[in-house]
């Protein structure tokens, strides 16, 4: 009988909280701590894929080219996720493999520096609506584009190291996105969204299940009014629904919504977004907001 895998989504509440300032230790401990429920999960005989997001890290780079612009070259944003994939990958390889090692388990845990194809003519590139790195003091934040992720660029090696007995981390906040030219892979500026990478990531590796874990319980509806409705059950036809009716913001649920929606559409699995203090229990069905066909 086959392994269930399952692709789990590491929010950027579980690398760098809201209450702490960010340092590399903070950030260590946060990761060390998101990870036990990681460990437990492939414990109990899942088949489990890491990907994770990187808003904070890729913000902070941002601002060092900007104070260090008369110092140093500015890197370009596509060279900054491709460094906080690595930063954060090798974190969370490191603390993983602590855990696993805590429960007896030898298992070799590896993060892939994953490139994403992404469309040169997405209208995207022409509407940069993501908002990126700390607030100005004018009160902007500097908005680049957004463009939807097309293919996993790296899957051959992921499933070869899957196929090996790896457990991977892969698509790092959302991927380093690229685009042909004149049959050419080069990087461009724009930051993918990390939970529609997921789904990319779920769909590629052919997951039974994808969990978006976020620093609320689910999804809710009226959120914030006196009508607040959690939702438990919940088909992708219904989550269209509301989202039509003006629920789940695209600053905040909104992509996370569409991403397992389309998974549970695209593959017939399940899906659930959840909280990562409650990740076991999410991944068993007993706590957020559980997707099915």
């Amino acid at each position: 009988m086959a392994v269930p895998r399952i692709v789990v989504a590491l929010g950027g509440n579980a690398i760098a909280p809201r209450d702490t300032g960010g340092t590399a230790d903070q950030q260590t401990a946060a990761m060390a701590a998101a990870v036990e429920p990681v460990a437990d999960l492939v414990a109990s005989g899942l088949d489990v894929v890491l990907t994770h997001g990187n808003g904070p890290q890729v913000g902070n780079l941002l601002l060092k080219n900007e104070l260090a612009a008369d110092v140093v070259p500015a890197m370009p944003l596509d060279w900054c996720v491709a460094q906080t994939q690595a930063t954060i990958g090798f974190t969370i390889v490191t603390k993983l493999g602590e855990a696993l090692a805590r429960r007896g388990i030898a298992r070799p845990v590896v993060a892939i520096i994953s490139r994403v194809l992404v469309d040169a003519d997405d209208p995207a590139f022409d509407n940069p609506t993501k908002p990126i790195g700390r607030w100005r003091p004018d009160g902007t934040r500097r908005l680049v584009p957004s463009p939807v992720p097309l293919e996993l660029l790296d899957g051959e090696v992921l499933a070869m190291v899957m196929g090996a007995g790896g457990l991977v981390v892969a698509a790092g906040g959302g991927g380093i996105p690229m685009v042909r030219r004149q049959g050419r892979l080069v990087g461009v500026e724009a930051v993918i969204d990390k939970d529609r990478a997921a789904c990319l990531l779920a769909t590629t590796v052919a997951a039974d299940r994808l969990v978006i874990l976020t620093d609320v319980r689910g999804v809710a509806v009226d959120m914030g009014t006196p009508r607040e409705q959690w939702l438990t059950m919940v088909t992708p036809g219904e989550l269209r629904r509301q989202k039509r009716a003006g629920q789940f913001p695209e600053g905040s649920m909104g992509p996370k919504v569409d991403a397992v929606v389309a998974f549970v559409e695209q593959s017939g699995g399940s899906a659930a977004i959840g909280s990562l203090e409650e990740l076991g229990a999410v991944v068993a069905g007993d706590r957020g907001t559980q997707v099915v066909p």
